[in-house]
């Protein structure tokens, strides 16, 4: 896996994303699990598709989701490489754990 290298431009890209602005300001709370909406999804493995075109339908309960905040925050701490989380891709989320690891540095240690 390549290195991220954090430019400037970088940095301001990842902090303007919505899904990364929630993750970095969720309030966690033990049980948030029990109120994801991908809990109740019909098919678990539409969280994990197989093709680019498979992730639209997983964003769009994403979008809906009241802790997709919590959710990607936990999948950037631990960094989670499969599957969607908090609506975003594993190379999005990549590119975010770096920008996430300069201001969470408890997450470097979880690694």
């Amino acid at each position: 896996m390549r290195k991220v290298v954090l430019t400037p431009e970088l940095i301001h890209r990842v902090e303007s994303d919505h899904r990364f602005r929630l993750a970095a300001t969720a309030t966690s709370y033990p049980d948030w699990r029990e109120d994801a909406l991908c809990i109740a999804a019909p098919d678990p493995d539409l969280f994990f598709p197989v093709a680019p075109e498979g992730l639209e339908p997983a964003r769009r309960v994403c979008g809906r989701c009241p802790v997709a905040g919590q959710c990607l925050a936990e999948a950037l701490s631990r960094a989670e490489i499969d599957g969607v989380w908090g609506g975003t891709t594993t190379s999005e989320r990549r590119v975010m754990r770096a920008v996430w690891r300069q201001s969470h540095p408890l997450a470097a240690a979880s690694v």
